[in-house]
């Protein structure tokens, strides 16, 4: 395993990827843009590997926000399928590395043969305590928002932080150290809005299809350069 500059304690026990750029790549290549979407998946299993060489404890991966419904129906079938495909061939191998699996998102758009394969993918590897892997599907940081604090409402329970972040979807997972955002651009686009309040940013023009373990250990040495302050002096 190739080692990093830096100590154990310095790297992120928890890493959360906003995974941009599979459409860019393809159309830079003369590919179509589900193409993109299927390279995509292998850097997935990549950044999966390296993580748990490196003893990252936690990977968020923001596969399909909300706002992505609007796109083309033949683009939007075949992420679906390539979902199903990946969920079926890939447990079996998470379940053995101990990899544990999460859904964070509404469940509301997607088909019933979507759900039972998520939700089959995340029983079956519930007992995995080596990464939990959280796949924000249908995700949107606003809508979580509303939604935890609809509970709250409805329970007649105080609105504190603690009562909000024990009805988030990611409920029980600690917020991630480290963000990165691919494809060079410099938004959060909705993703763990609650979440990322003090996680440190790092941006690469790198497009997902090639961002691979180099460029994650690019991103954790940068993460491990930096003072994390929270408001207070150092």
């Amino acid at each position: 395993m190739k080692e990093l500059p830096v100590s154990k304690e310095q790297i992120p026990k928890h890493i959360a990827i906003i995974m941009d750029g599979n459409g860019r790549w393809a159309q830079a290549k003369g590919l179509d843009r589900t193409e993109g979407h299927a390279a995509g998946a292998n850097s997935v299993k990549k950044i999966v590997e390296r993580c748990v060489q490196l003893g990252v404890r936690y990977l968020t991966l923001y596969s399909f926000s909300t706002e992505n419904w609007s796109r083309p129906e033949t683009e939007i079938d075949a992420l679906m399928k390539l979902l199903l495909i990946k969920l079926a061939s890939e447990v079996p191998e998470l379940k053995k590395q101990g990899i544990k699996l999460l859904h964070y998102g509404s469940r509301d758009n997607f088909s019933k043969e979507v759900l039972d394969a998520l939700d089959l993918a995340c029983k079956e590897t519930a007992d995995g305590e080596t990464l939990t892997i959280g796949l924000a599907l249908d995700y949107s940081g606003r809508s979580e928002l509303v939604h935890a604090v609809s509970k709250l409402v409805a329970s007649g329970e105080s609105v504190t932080n603690e009562s909000i972040e024990a009805n988030l979807y990611t409920a029980g997972i600690p917020d991630p150290e480290l963000l990165v955002r691919t494809a060079g651009e410099y938004r959060v686009s909705n993703f763990l809005l609650w979440q990322i309040a003090y996680s440190e940013i790092y941006v690469t023009a790198t497009c997902w299809p090639d961002f691979g373990e180099d460029e994650l250990d690019t991103a954790i040495i940068d993460f491990a350069s930096r003072t994390r302050k929270f408001g207070a002096v150092k």
